[in-house]
């Protein structure tokens, strides 16, 4: 018995060291020959010896075969490419694992904790005749982060992450661009990736539309199968700025719809704090004026205008002071009265600047802004109201 199982044993390492082999992994054909010399050297010398042999001599020439066999495989691992452009049809992004995490709500920040635990314990799902979440939907307007939440999914799952580029997949010859559109998920099935439609609403419109053209129609169906037959290996996203646009059966497909709002006062708090990086310490006075003045506004505008302040006051071409006046005079202009009277008060409590320099600023009178100050609580902050919202 004891014998029988010895030839088990053996059978099952020289199995794996003609898997490695053909894999063409020379390094871990190696290693794993050093482990047998290792291994059998008290159970079978001779055989030892012999491994040991072979791997003493033949170390300079074994590896050089399997290292130039190597290239030739590549070239199928690339993207694939529209036939007329040459444009890759897929923009790849391979973050590492400790990739900052986008400001989310909290609801959608615990969904999005889920999908990745459901995807790091896939087996306890499968004992319970379970499957990950496959697919999911971001909704949201434009620079809320949908994006860079995808490129976060993917670095924490540290696989690919794969973006569909619609300028490539879109071809002006009849039927290329569903071919395009298959080439391109069918390579993502290929090996766990997060595949990411942005803008689908782009190729994914209802069905009912008649003024699109017959392919784009033929689009929707393609993925609609996709969405269907997913592998659990991988998942799918996409993205939208404009749901009214996209065919309803779509909606149905999808086993997650993750809504990205636009911030809310805290958030755009955190996302100040975020932004400004090393001048926090110069801009902190400011940060409840300006999350007053940027209410409304989504992470990416907030983070462009940010970035302008800290460049104007690393080149010394403005101080802090003047660029946060300035910005606030013209956020103004987009509040309702009301708005523009709690900016005052505002201002009037958390800085120094004079009453008539905060009536230049707002447009608010002096006698109101003395008034309202009076009678708002020093800690009262309201949220400002846009002349739309009236």
């Amino acid at each position: 018995m004891n014998r029988l199982g010895e030839m088990n044993e053996t059978h099952t390492d020289l199995a794996q060291v003609i898997r490695l082999a053909l894999a063409e992994q020379t390094e871990d054909v190696r290693l794993f020959v050093a482990r047998l010399v290792r291994k059998y050297r008290t159970t079978d010398p001779e055989l030892a010896e012999q491994l040991d042999l072979y791997l003493r001599n033949k170390a300079p020439r074994s590896g050089a075969p399997l290292r130039r066999a190597t290239p030739p495989a590549l070239p199928t691992q690339a993207p694939p490419v529209d036939d007329e452009s040459r444009l890759s049809l897929l923009k790849v992004f391979k973050d590492s694992p400790d990739r900052e995490a986008p400001l989310l709500s909290r609801d959608l920040e615990e969904n999005l904790l889920q999908l990745i635990e459901e995807r790091r314990q896939s087996k306890r799902l499968a004992e319970s005749g379970l499957t990950p979440t496959r697919s999911a939907i971001f909704i949201g307007k434009p620079g809320v982060g949908k994006t860079l939440t995808a490129r976060w999914l993917a670095a924490k799952l540290e696989v690919p992450l794969y973006v569909l580029d619609l300028t490539a997949v879109m071809s002006s010859l009849l039927g290329r661009s569903g071919n395009n559109l298959r080439a391109a998920l069918d390579f993502a099935k290929r090996s766990p990736c997060v595949l990411l439609l942005d803008e689908i609403d782009a190729i994914a419109k209802r069905r009912s539309d008649d003024t699109d053209i017959g392919e784009l129609k033929r689009l929707v169906t393609v993925i609609l199968q996709e969405v269907d037959e997913w592998p659990a290996t991988g998942l799918l996203l996409a993205a939208t700025n404009h749901p009214e646009l996209i065919d309803p059966a779509l909606w149905r497909r999808f086993d997650l719809i993750a809504e990205f709002k636009m911030p809310d006062i805290s958030s755009i708090r955190a996302a100040l704090k975020q932004f400004l990086g090393p001048d926090f310490g110069l801009f902190g006075r400011w940060i409840d004026i300006l999350a007053f003045a940027f209410n409304g506004e989504s992470f990416s505008d907030i983070e462009r205008e940010i970035q302008r302040f800290r460049r104007a006051v690393a080149l010394g071409t403005a101080s802090d002071a003047d660029l946060i006046e300035e910005f606030v005079k013209t956020r103004a202009l987009a509040l309702d009265r009301q708005g523009r009277i709690d900016l005052a008060v505002l201002l009037a409590k958390q800085t120094r600047l004079s009453q008539h320099t905060i009536s230049d600023i707002t447009g608010v009178s002096r006698d109101t802004i003395r008034k309202y100050s009076a009678e708002q609580p020093p800690n009262a902050k309201k949220s400002p109201r846009r002349k739309s919202d009236q």
